[in-house]
């Protein structure tokens, strides 16, 4: 079950879905969806500082380099680029919600994508939304901070789960502030 608009506004009120700052809900609610906002930190890959990635190598870091947008300044993403962004917003599910989040359709008639594959933050999620940001398009389209990027939509599990991920053993992306580089490296291989 997708909360509706109704549903969302209550658990805010309630605090049972915290999103910090705030959220503006005559801008940001949506009918089943809460808008969020694109940071203005970014990861750029420097493509010449390593021939592949390889995700398994423990001891080499992924080539990127941040960069902070100044106020007003825009971000501009060519066709076929890719960066690493994230939401203003933080955001706290309790154990009974999975958040999903997709791009805006405004965005996305432009070439503009957020996720490669990651839509689903697990029950008990906590931290600023990481977004893998790409153009697919065939012209440069240009982002600014304090935009509405993404909206997060709310599904009811069937019952709590067991561990939540502010529980869960090795939780690699719990807390994350800002754009938040790849993890792999720390997952074992069977």
């Amino acid at each position: 079950m997708i909360l509706s608009d109704i549903d969302i506004e209550k658990a805010l009120k309630s605090r049972y879905i915290v999103i910090t700052p705030e959220p503006n809900l005559e801008v940001q609610l949506s009918s089943c969806s809460i808008d969020l906002r694109l940071s203005n930190e970014f990861f750029i890959f420097e493509y010449s500082k390593h021939p592949f990635l390889d995700p398994m190598n423990k001891k080499i870091d992924v080539p990127v380099r941040q960069i902070v947008l100044k106020k007003n300044e825009p971000l501009v993403m060519q066709p076929g680029s890719f960066v690493i962004g994230s939401t203003i917003e933080r955001v706290e599910l309790p154990n009974d919600l999975v958040g999903r989040v997709e791009g805006r359709s405004s965005l996305g008639r432009l070439g503009i994508v957020i996720h490669s594959t990651a839509p689903m933050f697990d029950p008990g999620w906590r931290g600023q939304l990481t977004l893998e940001l790409g153009n697919i398009g065939v012209m440069p389209v240009m982002l600014y901070a304090n935009m509405r990027i993404c909206a997060m939509t709310f599904e009811q599990t069937t019952t709590p789960v067991r561990v939540p991920y502010y529980k869960k053993k090795g939780a690699k992306y719990l807390n994350q502030k800002g754009p938040t580089k790849s993890q792999i490296h720390k997952d074992k291989i069977s």
